[in-house]
């Protein structure tokens, strides 16, 4: 069964029509701006595993560290675990799931991405890894999904969100509230959320983690515009943009952008797009937040620390939240 349950795959993955609704608004937006999911094919996943192997990018191989060293002190934190769906959004290849799935040994396991070729991998992987909790794979944009779907591993149980990777600061943050508020109605009314939350830094060292010497995080940007040639008659010619990532003090985020080397047009999703030389096409924000900072965004959608956990170092958190309406009042440790 278990085995079955892991080659089984929910599609829900936006329709073309959708997705040219998607990007011609992206692209009618100052400064264009598309969806950072997009970024994710098959080619994309694979460059950002890469990314995350970089010596410039070490919030992957630190969180991970945390991860595994905190697993137990996170299951005492979620006693009732064993009972619940544990629900990662944005899984990738689902590697981080490993160390709760190993501590918290929940009912069931669901991860959603948007990438169908590495999330199944993944759900083999771990459901080989972890035969006592059935697996379930769900190809979606997560942050448009309205419900969970009505499958049996899901139905009539609590669910305890896992959204690692800092994944949250791809969003501004009016959205990032939005999607929290999101989380909320779709882990139900007793939900809790553990959350990576990647913290501000000195400019050099985050601007070389997201403009890597190896040259890997420009290759990933640029691969969004071969994605849209491919996929919506799009005629970008890559060369013709340099990559670029700067940290944006008043906004604490690193910008990364495609950046026009001169006046240009192309065809995209059946229209035509005018870019000055200079002009960027943002391929996605990641905004940096303080404790605070995030403890008053996470309030805004509904939600309230109760624990956390940090790398000695204190690049990073992980924040267990719980919907304020279900929570007596006692100190946050």
């Amino acid at each position: 069964m278990n085995s079955l349950l892991a080659a089984e795959l929910i599609d829900l993955h936006p329709q073309p029509a959708d997705l040219r609704r998607l990007v011609r608004a992206g692209m009618a937006r100052m400064p264009r701006q598309l969806p950072a999911w997009l970024l994710y094919d098959e080619e994309g996943s694979r460059l950002f595993e890469r990314i995350c192997g970089q010596p410039e990018y070490s919030l992957t191989r630190t969180e991970t560290a945390l991860l595994q060293e905190q697993a137990k002190a996170i299951a005492a934190a979620l006693p009732t675990a064993a009972s619940a769906a544990l629900v990662e959004f944005g899984a990738g290849n689902a590697r981080k799931a490993g160390p709760l799935l190993e501590a918290l040994r929940p009912a069931a396991y669901a991860a959603l991405d948007i990438s169908a070729v590495h999330l199944e991998e993944a759900c083999r992987r771990l459901q080989r890894a972890h035969a006592g909790v059935p697996v379930l794979g769900i190809c979606c944009d997560y942050s448009a999904l309205t419900e969970l779907p009505a499958h049996g591993l899901l139905q009539g149980r609590p669910c305890i969100g896992f959204y690692p990777g800092s994944s949250i600061g791809n969003f501004t943050p009016r959205e990032a509230i939005a999607l929290l508020a999101q989380f909320r109605r779709l882990l139900g009314a007793t939900g809790q959320l553990l959350i990576g939350i990647d913290h501000p830094k000195e400019r050099s060292r985050l601007e070389a983690a997201y403009d890597d010497a190896a040259g890997v995080s420009a290759a990933f940007a640029r691969n969004l515009l071969v994605r849209l040639n491919r996929d919506l008659e799009g005629d970008f010619r890559p060369e013709a943009f340099r990559y670029e990532a700067r940290w944006q003090p008043a906004h604490s985020r690193i910008a990364m952008a495609l950046v026009s080397r001169q006046a240009q047009a192309v065809r995209l999703a059946g229209q035509r797009w005018e870019f000055d030389a200079g002009q960027p096409l943002i391929s996605e924000y990641s905004v940096k937040y303080s404790r605070p900072a995030f403890a008053a965004l996470a309030a805004a959608a509904g939600w309230r620390p109760v624990r956390h956990w940090s790398d000695p170092a204190a690049d990073l958190s992980l924040l267990l939240l719980r919907g304020r309406d279900s929570i007596q009042s006692h100190p946050t440790p």
